[in-house]
């Protein structure tokens, strides 16, 4: 069996509405994870191809995005787990890289 599950990133829930728009985002950016995972790509491989999609949409908390930091400058965290392997990577603070 194969599955994908995402999350947009965190909002205020209660007094923001959620964008259709938004949720036709997070569709696509499963169905490329789940795509992935069809074409014979592994797990870490989907996992990257739906956050690649969503880091490139303005309307989630990453990549293109981000909130802002006190400065006014994107900063961003990212990490990744291999769950087979139990392998991680991470990178903190960083600026001007595109899918960090």
């Amino acid at each position: 069996m194969k599955a994908i599950i995402i999350h947009g990133g965190v909002r205020v829930y209660g007094k923001l509405k959620e964008n259709p728009e938004r949720v036709d985002e997070l569709k696509k950016a499963v169905k490329m994870g789940y795509e992935t995972l069809l074409e014979g790509g592994s797990a870490l491989d989907a996992v990257e191809a739906s956050v690649r999609y969503m880091e490139d949409s303005p309307l989630f908390n990453a990549g293109y995005g981000s909130s802002l930091n006190i400065l006014g400058e994107v900063e961003l965290d990212a990490s990744i787990m291999d769950g087979k392997s139990l392998r991680a990577g991470a990178v903190g603070g960083v600026k001007g890289v595109r899918h960090a």
